[in-house]
């Protein structure tokens, strides 16, 4: 087999702890699919506020702000074809339908909780990196322009 060669559709390389940051990055990885989804901002969300309970379609569209009909559509389709979210359907007229976590949404969830309790530890230190960066940069942006003829 030819060197970067997969080799299979979808094989990734390892991604045992001592190999977590060698995942294969190359689209056609599954483990890139996951990812993509799982760190999209509105499935985040969604994942977040379906851990409280289940909910309708038109209370997930007014709680997650900014996201429209068609995106938060397609998120909670992907969702459930990743099998993290349930869609229940009560045959009514017009029809209710409700959306909850799955057993693996629920335990994706607990990682989600480490990420933001890890955000909220370390916000003050992202905020004064940022604030620091962005003077280093006006600073050198001062100095070109100061040399420029």
């Amino acid at each position: 087999m030819e060197d970067g060669t997969s080799k299979a559709p979808g094989y990734c390389t390892g991604t045992e702890d001592d190999q977590a940051r060698q995942w294969d990055a190359r689209a056609d990885c599954d483990v890139r699919h996951i990812l993509d989804r799982i760190a999209d901002k509105w499935s985040l969300l969604v994942i977040a506020l379906l851990d409280r309970r289940t909910m309708r379609f038109s209370e997930l569209r007014r709680a997650v702000d900014g996201v429209s009909q068609r995106m938060l559509t397609v998120t909670l389709r992907q969702l459930e074809r990743d099998g993290l979210v349930r869609r229940t359907v009560y045959p009514m007229v017009p029809p209710r339908v409700e959306y909850a976590l799955t057993p693996l949404g629920i335990s994706l969830h607990e990682v989600i909780k480490s990420l933001v309790i890890w955000t909220e530890e370390h916000q003050r230190e992202i905020s004064a990196a940022r604030s620091a960066y962005d003077e280093r940069v006006a600073e050198e942006e001062r100095l070109l322009r100061s040399l420029a003829p």
